[in-house]
């Protein structure tokens, strides 16, 4: 379930020991989740297109512009035809 808030929803890859589904350097989106972040984990949308927890230490989270979130997300989430 998406939870509405002022988390942050974006995140760059600082680490991915060896992880074939991160890039080092690169943005994802962070899905929230309460449960996960309590033990130090976030939900990422991988390489994959999947969402799976991931060490919290791996990224480093983003509070970006109101409209560069809504133009990521639409990215991430486009609208069908």
């Amino acid at each position: 379930m998406r939870e509405q808030g002022s988390e942050s929803r974006f995140a760059i890859c600082i680490q991915n020991d060896g992880s074939e589904d991160l890039e080092v350097r690169k943005l994802y989106q962070v899905l929230p989740d309460a449960t996960a972040a309590k033990d130090n984990y976030v939900r990422i949308v991988d390489e994959s297109g999947e969402d799976y927890l991931y060490p919290a230490t791996w990224f480093i989270l983003l509070k970006l512009p109101v409209a560069i979130e809504r133009t990521l997300s639409a990215a991430a989430f486009p609208v069908p035809a």
